[in-house]
């Protein structure tokens, strides 16, 4: 009777502790879920605030308030390449090809990458329901488009750059202003300067001191001078070739426009000359050109306008170039 006794108390202390031990690890099991929904909520919480939280920038129009990360940016000033440097990636853009508006340029191609194409920069106008499809949480405008602003920022935060005349770095320290990207910007122009200066030592060094480069574009007939712009700014200021003399300058964003019996007085050592098939069949039939001694020597490096004409105003563009003109030269 006493063993039975005994028996017994053991069961109900033991059956004690099984409840016991289940009833902890359900309230530790209650808790570990409560913390974990708390944890979530509080995730999500911050992911919402950081998505809904706003700067005030200033831009060419005044202070407008913008996404201080924006997630879907639509570009149509035509500088999606500085975007991308700044470390964005946009969802439309208007970088497309000078000469067909319905592709990239090749070197923007992995750049803007599942970019929907909007337009051409220099258009005033773009496709306000291909916008619309893409629900940006920042529009990027140039003056250009100036007369859409009102339309535009009805769909999402719209910011207007006043582009420099000539300047690209300008442009690249605008938009780093702006987006408070500066350290950034710096980095990557000074990264840009140096690679320019050792591949303008590269050429010298190959192809002589006082070498001279005449950088041209043939369209329509008409004859244009790149001089501070374009590939023309690549070489001479980027990289430090020489200019030959009696090359007229660049005022503004318009391309010097010169006259055959102009080109004759232009004794430059190399021409590069940037245009299409036809530009360049009508050039080579002139007797001018014919004559000119860097044809005569075939010191003449004929580059098709696509890419090659809107290269030189990316500062992708102009990276790229750096790398391939020495190949360029040796063809």
């Amino acid at each position: 009777m006493k063993k039975i006794s005994i028996l017994f108390i053991i069961a109900i202390f033991a059956f004690g502790i099984l409840v016991g031990c289940q009833s902890s690890a359900s309230q530790s099991a209650d808790g570990n879920s409560e913390a974990t929904k708390n944890t979530a909520e509080e995730s999500t919480a911050e992911n919402k605030t950081d998505i809904e939280k706003t700067i005030t920038v200033t831009d060419a129009r005044g202070e407008v308030e913008i996404p201080a990360n924006p997630k879907k940016i639509v570009d149509l000033s035509g500088n999606s390449d500085i975007l991308s440097v700044l470390g964005y990636s946009v969802v439309g853009t208007a970088n497309s090809d000078a000469y067909d508006y319905t592709k990239f340029p090749s070197y923007l191609e992995k750049t803007l990458k599942g970019a929907k194409i909007l337009g051409y920069s220099m258009q005033d106008t773009m496709d306000i329901e291909g916008i619309l499809e893409l629900e940006p949480d920042l529009i990027i405008i140039s003056s250009v488009q100036e007369k859409m602003y009102d339309q535009l920022k009805e769909v999402a935060p719209t910011v207007m750059v006043e582009l420099a005349q000539i300047n690209w770095k300008d442009d690249i320290n605008a938009f780093a202003k702006i987006m408070d990207k500066e350290e950034k910007a710096s980095k990557w122009l000074k990264e840009y300067e140096t690679k320019a200066q050792e591949k303008g030592k590269e050429i010298k060094e190959k192809y002589g001191e006082n070498t001279t480069y005449l950088a041209m574009l043939a369209s329509g007939g008409q004859l244009y001078v790149f001089d501070s712009a374009g590939i023309g700014s690549i070489l001479y200021e980027d990289m430090g070739l020489k200019k030959p003399e009696n090359m007229p300058e660049q005022e503004n964003i318009s391309l010097p426009v010169i006259t055959y019996e102009g080109l004759a007085e232009i004794d430059a050592d190399y021409m590069v000359i940037v245009g299409t098939d036809e530009d360049m069949s009508s050039l080579k039939k002139n007797s001018i050109y014919k004559n000119m001694r860097a044809v005569k020597d075939e010191n003449v490096i004929e580059l098709p306008s696509s890419p090659y004409f809107n290269m030189g105003y990316s500062c992708i563009g102009r990276n790229l170039f750096l790398d391939e003109f020495f190949s360029l030269m040796e063809k």
